[in-house]
């Protein structure tokens, strides 16, 4: 789930994440919920955020037991963050200039960078900043 709000988006790390390693936000789907609830739902969870319009960019099959990773974009309606700290080792927002240099960085050891280019939540960074 790629968060922005104009030049601006929200990404996260996890605490098992390499260290400064960025990635755009990540949930699942409960039952009954459209793609669309459910990101607005995971996004307020674990950032505090709230989340008006969403839009699919991609998917990628993903090896966790029967899953498919849905790639979104959401509109960031608020921007203060209040980061669930069990879900999250830190969440910020980030400049389009600062997620090219980001991206940029991905595959080695400078920092902060990227999700590698495997990864949706690279490829939706990718998208954005190509925007």
């Amino acid at each position: 789930m790629m968060v922005v709000k104009g030049d601006n988006c929200l990404l996260g790390t996890g605490h098992h994440f390499p260290k400064q390693q960025y990635s755009a936000l990540a949930g699942f789907i409960e039952p009954g919920e459209t793609i669309e609830q459910g990101v607005r739902r995971e996004v307020f969870e674990e950032t505090g955020v709230r989340t008006g319009e969403v839009t699919y960019h991609s998917s990628q099959p993903w090896p966790y037991p029967s899953s498919l990773m849905i790639g979104c974009f959401a509109e960031a309606l608020s921007e203060e963050i209040t980061l669930e700290e069990a879900e999250l080792a830190d969440a910020r927002w980030f400049s389009k200039a600062e997620v090219r240099k980001m991206l940029a960085r991905s595959g080695t050891s400078e920092t902060p960078r990227m999700s590698p280019p495997m990864a949706i939540a690279h490829q939706l960074a990718k998208s954005w900043v190509e925007d």
